[in-house]
């Protein structure tokens, strides 16, 4: 049983992959070329990147509604989404260059003082990249969505982290750059928010967006003082 919740205090810090810790056009980049490669089996004619771009951008800046859906409608078909996210997924890889250079900065500060899980929707492969990237040094739970059998904002996958770390919600707090699956995901079952905006965070987030976590930061830099922030307020 998680200890009883203690006004303020975090304990645990739920941090998101792609985004705050990778650079999401590693998987922009991989959707545009299934895109393109199954538009050319079908016949479709050539998909060009300003208009992937664009339905990408509309995705981001609505913060709701799924990408892959949206860019199977507009070059594929509405069937074709899931066969989209299959070949999508076969080239959706991190490579160090991906790796965020404010990363490892931020976690060394954060190590010792939070217990740290990564909850995120991705292949249960991504835990390669960041053990090799010296990522997984500072994780203590980890809740992959293909291992864990749920997707954010699914509250399942957030509860699994929380039950591995024997953590109440009160004194958790999840960090994430998107409102839709990490920020109203982690709202409904008790946590407290950091939006981290870049990624797959609006171009232009909009004064109703920002209000919607706790704290909003434009970098992982940010985030130690975006907690004792939280911490203080209770």
């Amino acid at each position: 049983m998680p200890p009883e919740p203690t006004t303020g205090r975090i304990d645990l810090v739920l941090l998101d992959v792609g985004g705050p810790v990778y650079d999401d056009s590693a998987y922009r980049d991989a959707l545009l070329r299934a895109t393109r490669e199954l538009a050319a089996e079908d016949g479709r004619g050539e998909v060009g990147e300003a208009e992937f771009q664009q339905v990408y951008d509309e995705r981001r800046q609505a913060q709701g509604g799924s990408l892959r859906t949206a860019v199977a409608e507009r070059f594929l078909t509405a069937g074709d989404r899931q066969r989209l996210s299959d070949r999508a997924e076969q080239y959706w890889e991190y490579p160090p260059s991906a790796l965020h250079e404010d990363v490892l900065p931020t976690l060394r500060r954060l190590a010792g003082r939070y217990k740290i899980a990564i909850v995120a929707n991705q292949r249960a492969v991504v835990v390669e990249a960041l053990r090799r990237d010296g990522v997984s040094d500072f994780v203590d739970i980890w809740a992959i969505s293909e291992v864990v059998g749920a997707e954010k904002p699914d509250p399942r996958i957030f509860q699994h982290a929380l039950r591995e770390a024997g953590v109440d919600p009160a004194n958790a707090v999840h960090v994430g750059n998107r409102l839709d699956t990490d920020v109203r995901g982690a709202k409904r079952v008790g946590l407290r928010t950091v939006w981290v905006v870049r990624g797959e965070a609006p171009p232009e987030p909009t004064p109703e967006q920002l209000a919607e976590p706790d704290i909003a930061v434009l970098s992982m830099a940010e985030l130690p003082e975006a907690l004792e922030k939280l911490q203080a307020a209770g």
